[in-house]
């Protein structure tokens, strides 16, 4: 019942820290009724910074270090977008992404952490990796530590990140005698009491890691660092963990700042009361305290109650921080150093210690509820849970009516992608019920998607109205959200080369989204053209039905999400050019590969051959097909495609949502248009081939 009530405000949280991870587990938990919540973060995952040191060192695998934040999205019914803020107009109450439509907000919270590169240190920016973002750092340690050469490391800053840093790195590469070297402008290890401090440097010494203090780096070259004195540090990974520096675009915020980071009052609010901030781009006024995870932890529950509060009239509660906090630091191998009040304590149990808390915090985002499955009521009509299914039902053309169904009632008018309206002039209705709680995103897949029918005609867009259905929600959202979509179909279809020239808009019980289109076309390409021996050119990887079932019952990977819906808004416009000769064409949608691939045998009166180890697969659908992961137009489109002799597999069946296209071309034809596909940035393949007979076999 929730998700059928009006919507009335937007939250929006930019970036996925530990405190707004920790709120979205929250808010799928409890949400509040009539809230749209957003999550903007440069990719799909966000590091736990407190397994870093563990995964440098080896403990820890990459996967282990990721909170997906697709998948905590989406129990938290919230829209993830892929990107980076570069800015907020706190009049218009928008917040700026490249490549999108403004983004508004009625509340906002800041949970984007601190960076350690350093623009201003020449050559760093070429040949200096940054600790922070952890994302980034992570890539580059991953394919450095790979490597069979002898290792040389640099590391900028000798706080305690930077100490823990060296000592993972000394572990990790202990086989390749490396030599790595701390170097401080001051006195490394300051911020730490005197026993622990002794402590560090005696581990730093024990792993032959060389503390160089009182010294500044000027600048660096791939080979090292150059030192004022003189010196030359030689290093061919050097980082830098340096410090804590906000984010640039912060500072144009307007927002009360100090020493660059954003004030916020005891309750966690910055000088706007509709933004808030947590984590270490935050400065905690009313009780100021180092930078740590520690304490973006322990103020998630106080954002959540605070976000809750503004957004339905309700009163704030302060944050308290804890005068002093155990410190864990790792020391390389599986053993720790431990600190409070003064007092210090080291060994393989500290360790042991540590990574129960770390795994602990983890496990919270890898135990979501999954998405329970329609159940009917005691009493109803027969057949009802038949027709529910299992689970529940898909979005995009997972949604669709089935093959089988279309053909028996339409008859001889279901065929053709698009129809002939008149002599060079084809037309196609298309829509798609929400896929993804993005408008921005669900309209590109929408547009590619109905643009498809279109190109798989070989005819160039010319214009198109748009049709469109909002969830019930207050007019300011309808707006916004209005402007998003209308600002997205617009871009999409102007770069196609079609003109919008109208619509219509209802409302219902969630986004849907569709285009009438028109294209011109000299020779229109059908189905009903292939010939014997023909090639069949498939110009995108199949799966996206299964990733987003998946994605639906929270067992897909965010990574494989975010490439799946990149693949769906890519455009097949230079794809159908390339393609314009093709003997038969059609784009590979809701009845899946074997079922359009039918209707081209069954147009034509022809046969095919499908080699599956030439189909190219989406990241991550085959792992989750041999899991039985299945979109709930799987069964339709199994007995839709009709008999397939041979080893058929289920990715077959799968239905694709703006998928790519399907052609038959001339044999003689088909390497140079592969070729010129593949150049043209398609993951096109020849799958198979056109024969006499009317069986469809795969191999």
């Amino acid at each position: 019942m929730m998700d059928k009530l009006p919507l009335t405000r937007d939250l929006v949280l930019i970036g996925g820290g530990h405190t707004h991870a920790l709120v979205l587990r929250k808010w799928g938990m409890r949400p509040l009724a009539g809230v749209r919540v957003t999550v903007i973060n440069p990719g799909p995952t966000a590091p736990y910074s407190g397994m870093l040191p563990g995964f440098v060192a080896g403990h820890y695998s990459r996967d282990e270090l990721d909170i997906d934040l697709v998948k905590l999205s989406r129990f938290a019914g919230a829209r993830i977008i892929n990107g980076a803020v570069t800015g907020i107009d706190r009049a218009a109450r928008t917040v700026t992404v490249p490549g999108r439509p403004p983004i508004g907000y009625d509340a906002l919270a800041i949970d984007v952490g601190i960076t350690s590169d350093m623009p201003d240190l020449p050559g760093f920016a070429a040949h200096g990796v940054p600790a922070k973002p952890l994302g980034a750092f992570a890539r580059a340690w991953d394919s450095y530590r790979t490597s069979d050469q002898p290792a040389r490391i640099a590391v900028i800053g000798g706080g305690v990140a930077g100490a823990e840093l060296a000592l993972a790195m000394a572990h990790a590469l202990r086989d390749r005698a490396p030599k790595i070297s701390i170097i401080d402008r001051g006195r490394p290890l300051a911020a730490l009491g005197y026993k622990a401090r002794q402590r560090m440097l005696g581990a730093l010494a024990d792993h032959a890691i060389d503390v160089i203090e009182d010294a500044e780096v000027t600048q660096i070259f791939a080979q090292g660092v150059v030192l004022k004195d003189g010196r030359m540090i030689h290093s061919d990974f050097t980082t830098g963990a340096a410090g804590a520096k906000p984010h640039d675009w912060i500072a144009q915020t307007g927002l009360d700042l100090h020493e660059g980071f954003i004030r916020v009052d005891a309750n966690l609010q910055s000088s706007d009361p509709a933004i808030f901030a947590v984590g270490d781009c935050a400065h905690m006024a009313a009780s100021p305290r180092p930078k740590a995870g520690v304490y973006a932890v322990r103020q998630a529950p106080v954002l959540y109650d605070n976000l809750r509060a503004v957004l339905s009239g309700g009163r704030l509660r302060p944050y308290t921080p804890q005068r002093d906090y155990l410190k864990l630091i790792s020391l390389g191998g599986k053993s720790a150093l431990a600190e409070k009040f003064g007092t210090t304590w080291q060994g393989g149990l500290l360790w042991r210690l540590k990574d129960r808390i770390d795994r602990k915090f983890m496990t919270q985002f890898d135990d979501l509820p999954a998405m329970a499955a329609p159940t009917p009521p005691k009493i109803a009509a027969s057949g009802m849970a038949e027709a529910l299914g299992d689970k529940p039902m898909c979005g995009g053309c997972g949604a669709k009516v089935g093959r089988a169904a279309l053909q028996t009632t339409l008859g001889a008018v279901f065929g053709d992608d698009a129809a002939e309206v008149q002599p060079g002039q084809v037309i196609t209705t298309d829509h798609l019920r929400t896929l993804v709680a993005d408008p921005v995103m669900m309209t590109r897949i929408a547009a590619i998607h109905a643009l498809g029918d279109i190109w798989a005609m070989g005819a160039t867009p010319q214009a198109a109205t748009a049709q469109i259905i909002l969830p019930r929600m207050i007019a300011h959202l309808q707006q916004r959200t209005m402007a998003e979509i209308m600002a997205t179909a617009t871009a999409v279809m102007t770069q196609a080369g079609a003109r919008i020239v109208g619509g219509h808009t209802s409302l219902g019980d969630e986004v849907t989204i569709g285009f009438t289109i028109t294209g011109l076309t000299k020779r229109p390409v059908t189905l009903g053209g292939a010939q014997v021996g023909d090639a069949l050119i498939l110009t995108k990887p199949i799966g996206s039905g299964t990733i987003m079932a998946a994605d639906m019952a929270g067992q897909a990977r965010g990574a494989d999400v975010m490439a799946c819906l990149d693949l769906m808004v890519q455009s097949q416009s230079d794809a159908a050019a390339i393609l314009r000769d093709a003997h038969a064409m059609t784009d590979v949608t809701g009845f899946g590969l074997l079922g359009h691939l039918r209707g081209i045998c069954d147009a034509s009166g022809t046969g095919a051959i499908l080699d599956w180890a030439q189909v190219p697969f989406m990241q991550g659908a085959a792992d989750l097909s041999a899991k039985s992961v299945r979109s709930s137009l799987f069964a339709d489109n199994q007995a839709g495609a009709g008999g397939i002799s041979g080893t058929v597999h289920d990715l077959g069946y799968d239905p694709q949502t703006a998928g790519g296209l399907l052609a038959a071309v001339a044999a003689d034809t088909a390497e140079d248009c592969l070729t010129r596909l593949n150049t043209a940035g398609y993951c096109a393949a020849i799958i198979g081939h056109i024969t006499a007979n009317s069986d469809i076999s795969c191999r």
